[in-house]
This record gives structure tokens, sequence and C-alpha cells, in this order.
């Protein structure tokens, strides 16, 4: 594998995880139900626009019905009056119409057959959609739950970011004790032993070495005392 090819492997791994961290599935299905929905809505409003279409058709051939029984009625009343060539017409005119109503029929039938179809698959989506409703709200109302269980479990046993940081601090604060308890200890230790000077001190390294002697001096003197006191 060329280091070209590894990089994208690694980029794509890292933009895997970054987009799992990032992505909520609540609104993810919040967002798939809402594209079903206009998706849904779309349909509706081609079962509509079938329908008007079909309706105007209708309205188009009972206009040419009422066109056809006026021509009827002109070339009856032509026969009566002995105008043969009026009624030939009138009936031509009516062979015609005849004609535009059977081809609105065929429309009509074609457009009832779409009506039909559109409305079928708009019951089906309509029950697919809210299938998806429930159970999306179903899984929503599980991942919450699931999200608060973590989130109280994280808490609890330290898990989580903030009690990580009290952690940390409480720790921090227990080495800085140990530290300082050290230095004095090390101090105290510095200045008994003499390498340190105790400024805040009245006495310097003189009246110490006559401290020393004067109590090595009580002590032999008491000492002595004690033997007299024994007979020794």
């Amino acid at each position: 594998m060329g280091l070209l090819n590894r990089m994208g492997t690694v980029v794509k791994a890292k933009m895997n995880k970054l987009m799992d961290k990032m992505e909520d599935p609540r609104e993810t299905l919040d967002y798939s139900y809402q594209k079903q929905l206009e998706l849904l809505q779309n349909v509706k409003r081609g079962v509509a626009e079938v329908t008007t279409s079909k309706k105007r058709l209708e309205l188009q051939k009972a206009k040419l019905n009422q066109n056809i029984d006026k021509l009827n009625g002109q070339a009856r009343d032509a026969v009566k009056a002995g105008r043969e060539d009026l009624a030939r017409l009138a009936l031509e005119r009516k062979n015609e119409l005849l004609s535009q109503v059977s081809s609105l029929d065929q429309q009509i039938t074609d457009l009832n057959r779409e009506q039909e179809k559109l409305q079928v698959a708009e019951k089906r989506l309509s029950a697919k959609v809210e299938s998806f409703r429930t159970r999306k709200e179903t899984i929503k109302a599980q991942y919450s739950a699931a999200e608060a269980q973590v989130k109280i479990t994280e808490s609890i046993t330290g898990i989580s970011e903030e009690m990580a940081d009290v952690g940390l601090a409480v720790q921090r604060a227990e080495e800085k004790t140990e530290n300082m308890k050290a230095r004095s200890a090390a101090l105290d230790e510095l200045l008994e032993q003499g390498t340190l000077e105790d400024f805040t001190g009245k006495e310097d390294d003189i009246e110490r070495e006559l401290a020393k002697i004067s109590a090595t001096s009580s002590i032999e003197s008491e000492l002595a005392s004690l033997k007299e006191e024994v007979g020794k």
C-alpha cells in the first residue's frame, strides 16, 4: 500500500470516527421522517392534479354532449322544414363532436386509472410513514433513556469529564500537599544541621555554641552532684 493510500485510509477512518461522534441518531431519524413526509405530500399533490385534470375533461365532455343534443334538435327541425342540406350539415358537426367525446372518454379512462394507482400508492406510503414515525419515536425514547443511563453511570464511576477533572484536581492537591510537607521537613533538617541559618532567630553560631557548652557543663555538674550523693 502506497503512502497516499495509507494517508487516505487514515483520513477516512478519522472522518468516520468524527462523524460518528457528531451524529445524533434522533436528529437523523427526524430528518428521514421529514423527507418521507415531503414525498408523501408530493404524491398527494399528484393525486390532486390528476383528479383536477379528469374533472376538467369531464366538464368538457358534458359541454360537448350538450352541443350534440342541440345539433340533433337542429337536424330534426331542418328535416321538418324540408331543409335536408341543413340537416346533413348538423349531423356532420354532430359526428365531429362525437369523435371528440370518444377521445375524451379515453383520456378520462386513462386519468381515472392513473388516479386509482396514485391513490393506492398514497395509502401505502402513508401507512409506511406512520409506521416509521411510531418506530422513530420508540427508538428516540430508548436512545434518550440509554443516554441518560450512560451519563448517570459515568457520573457515578467518575468516567465523565467533569468527574475526571474533579479527580485530577484532588490528585494535584494531594501531590502539592505532600511536596509541601517534604519541603518543610527538609528545611527543618537543614536548619537543624546548620546548613541553613535561621535569620528570624536571635542566636547566631557563637551563641548556639555557647549554649551547647553551657548545657554540657550543666549536665556534668548535675552528674557530679549525683555521684557525691551516692558516694561514688
